[in-house]
């Protein structure tokens, strides 16, 4: 039998298999083929970023005091999230609920708190508001915190329905005008390393798009328990039809929103299937989903999403005829055909086989890593969370009254690309996409 190997060392299957449950995907990935580009390779091409001496880290700007208005699992993590920046400290938090209210404390200690957000928005000293309350809810909220005269980050999908969706990105489009920032929570915008990824792709490096793949897998069952039925059923808003954007309006629409802009196109159809294949607990909204969506000249986006097995766990793939490109956790792969172009700074770096396939590491902000002294492969492992560089977005954004890079428009396309996504889903039936699909008149 032979064995594939790496820097000429066999590894058997049982290694294998170990290595991969005991490490991050980012080392299986160097493994696989992931390209180590350091600062020694620099004066070897121009194609590869030299240290810059006169590069400095660009300073915070002042803070912006933020409210946040559903302290729920998630509301907490942003506020934990939020203490990590140097200026989005959290002065406020609402929520109706008085647990959760009191869990609040734990993430932002000095936070005034409010069991009404109206309260919150009254509230002088909040100059933001992030939202992140169910989905459905977004709408009233969103809109009388921009009539509060608040900046707003709200959370994707911006709401359940198209109709709401609509309303929140009309209000974004007219907060501009009031000198206010409107945010959608699409954290893939905001990240380097899908900044860097994108100029790749879009540059032509993978060659013509054929086909991407993506997925969300995770075992967990949703479902949160109270001894409160109405509480237990207002904190189970996921699981029903009613209330639900379903699994690809709350999970998947970050990789809908990807393929949308790395394909620079809007879908023209998408086809999709699910059901309730493990938690059979009552659920009507499928915890198991596939779909289909077309993009022109015939590129399609395969999608799947579980809560009923985590293998494989998320990643993205965009396949072209040069080159595919992964996307996952914090790195970026490129895997190059035998007979596509030469990028030139490739044949410097060093290349590790295993399975035969060969993977270029794609480093974001690699000129600012060399010029603190990092080797960039290395240090793309330290990258912060993707809703942690969104909200420093949000933040800077506010500072410079700058447009984000995930606004109103791009907030509502990939909001109506996944509740139709989940139309199709649940009613089996093949859904096109106009122009007018994407308007918000």
């Amino acid at each position: 039998m032979t064995h594939p190997k790496t820097n000429s060392s066999p590894i058997n299957d049982l290694d294998r298999r170990r290595f991969i449950q005991g490490s991050s995907f980012a080392a299986f990935m160097a493994m696989l083929g992931g390209v180590r580009i350091t600062a020694a390779d620099g004066d070897k091409t121009l194609a590869v970023p030299k240290a810059d001496p006169n590069y400095k880290e660009k300073p915070a700007g002042p803070p912006v005091p933020c409210g946040i208005i559903g302290m729920g699992a998630w509301g907490r993590e942003l506020a934990a999230t939020l203490a990590k920046l140097p200026n989005g400290p959290v002065v406020a938090v609402a929520d109706n609920y008085a647990s959760s209210l009191r869990r609040a404390t734990e993430m932002a200690p000095k936070a005034v708190k409010y069991d009404d957000h109206r309260k919150l928005l009254d509230d002088k000293n909040v100059k933001a508001v992030i939202i992140a309350t169910p989905s459905h809810e977004h709408k009233a909220t969103v809109l009388e915190a921009l009539q509060a005269g608040k900046h707003v980050y709200c959370e994707a999908p911006l709401a359940a329905s198209l109709e709401d969706a609509k309303a929140i990105a009309l209000a974004g489009k007219g907060a501009a005008s009031k000198n206010l920032i409107f945010q959608a929570g699409l954290q893939t915008r905001a990240n380097p390393q899908h900044h860097h990824v994108v100029k790749f792709i879009q540059a032509g490096a993978m060659g013509r798009p054929v086909f991407a793949r993506s997925q969300y897998h995770k075992k967990t069952s949703l479902r949160r328990a109270s001894p409160n039925p109405d509480r237990e059923k207002a904190l189970n808003w996921r699981l029903s039809r009613a209330t639900s954007p379903g699994l690809v309006g709350e999970f998947g629409i970050h990789s809908l929103a990807v393929a949308r802009w790395f394909l620079d196109a809007h879908p023209v159809s998408v086809t999709g299937f699910g059901g309730v294949l493990h938690w059979a607990d009552g659920r009507d909204v499928p915890d198991t989903v596939q779909l289909v969506m077309e993009f022109p000249k015939g590129v399609r986006l395969f999608h799947d999403c579980t809560l009923a097995n985590s293998f494989d766990s998320e990643y993205e793939v965009f396949n072209g005829t040069d080159a595919a490109v992964m996307i996952r956790e914090r790195g970026a792969w490129m895997f190059k055909e035998v007979d596509s172009p030469l990028l030139g700074w490739e044949v410097y770096a060093r290349k590790d086989e295993f399975f035969q396939e060969t993977g270029i590491a794609l480093v974001a902000n690699a000129t600012q890593l060399l010029a603190q002294g990092k080797k960039p492969a290395e240090a793309a492992a330290d990258n912060a969370a993707p809703h942690q560089y969104s909200l420093q977005e949000f933040i800077d954004n506010i500072n410079e009254n700058k447009a984000p890079s995930a606004g109103y428009q791009e907030g509502y396309e990939a909001t109506v690309m996944a509740l139709k996504a989940n139309e199709a889903i649940l009613s089996g039936q093949k859904i096109e996409f106009t122009k007018e699909s994407f308007q918000i008149g």
